[in-house]
C-alpha cells in the first residue's frame, strides 16, 4: 500500500518533513531563502510566542491576477495531505473589505501560471453579519476562477462557514486527491470545505504556496509549526 503524502510544514529554524509516495523521509531545515516571494516581503520573527514567518503585501492590485504569495522552492505535489498553522489579519492601512485573507496554495508549476487554493478570511468568522460568516473559507483556482465568478456562478458551492478569528493562529489541513480537495479548519474532524471539481485538472502538479493579500486590500499573514 502506497504512503501518503504528507507535507508538515515548520518554520523558521524548525525542520520541514515529507513523507512521498515509496520514498524515505525527507527533512528540511526552512528560512527565508527556501521560498520564492511575489508581491509579499518575507521575515521569520517570533508571534504570540511561536517561531513563525511572517508574508507583508507589498504591491496592491486591481485586477483577478493580483494574487500575493510565496512559494516553497523544489517542491513537487500532486496528491497528499498539507498541514499548517496559520493566522491573518488585514494590514493597519487596508480599506475596509480587507479580511485578512490567508490560505494555501497548491500544484503551482514553475511559472507560476496556475494553482488551486483555500484561504480563509478570519474577520468574517464571528461577524454580525450572517452573510459575511458564510464567506469564511474560501477556494479558488488559477487562471479563470476568482471568488467572484465562482460566487455569482456557483453560490454557497466553494465557500463555507468556520469558526474563525484574526491574529490568532489556526489549524488548517488540506487533503488533495485527483480532482478533489477537502479543507479541514482547528481538528475538526468533517471538512469545513469540499471541493470535487479542481478547476486545473487531476494532472496539474507543482509547489506549494502561502496565498495572503488579493487585490488591493492589504494583508499580513504567518505560517507556523504545530505537532500532530
Amino acid at each position: 500500500m502506497k504512503q501518503q503524502r504528507v507535507l508538515s510544514l515548520m518554520f523558521f529554524n524548525i525542520v520541514f518533513t515529507v513523507v512521498a509516495y515509496g520514498q524515505k523521509t525527507e527533512s528540511i531545515v526552512l528560512q527565508t531563502t527556501k521560498f520564492d516571494t511575489y508581491n509579499v516581503s518575507l521575515k521569520a520573527e517570533q508571534y504570540k510566542g511561536k517561531e513563525a514567518l511572517t508574508a507583508t503585501q507589498t504591491v496592491d492590485h486591481d485586477d483577478a491576477t493580483g494574487y500575493s504569495f510565496t512559494r516553497l522552492k523544489d517542491i513537487d505535489f500532486h496528491n497528499g495531505i498539507i498541514e499548517v498553522t496559520v493566522a491573518g489579519q488585514p494590514k493597519a492601512n487596508a480599506t475596509a473589505a480587507a479580511r485578512g485573507f490567508v490560505g494555501i496554495a497548491f500544484r503551482i508549476p514553475s511559472d507560476t501560471s496556475k494553482f488551486e487554493a483555500f484561504y480563509l478570511r478570519p474577520t468574517n468568522g464571528r461577524a454580525e453579519d450572517q452573510l459575511r460568516r458564510n464567506h469564511s473559507t474560501q477556494y479558488i483556482s488559477h487562471p479563470g476562477y476568482p471568488w467572484e465568478k465562482l460566487r455569482n456562478e456557483f453560490p454557497a458551492k466553494y465557500e463555507s462557514y468556520v469558526d474563525i478569528v484574526a491574529v490568532e493562529w489556526i489549524k488548517i489541513k488540506i487533503e488533495v486527491k485527483d480532482d478533489k480537495a477537502k479543507l479541514y479548519v482547528n481538528g475538526a474532524e468533517q471538512p469545513s470545505l469540499i471541493v470535487n471539481d479542481l478547476k486545473q485538472g487531476k494532472d496539474l502538479r507543482g509547489s506549494i504556496g502561502f496565498l495572503g493579500g488579493y487585490r488591493n486590500t492589504g494583508t499580513v499573514y504567518r505560517f507556523e509549526n504545530y505537532e500532530v
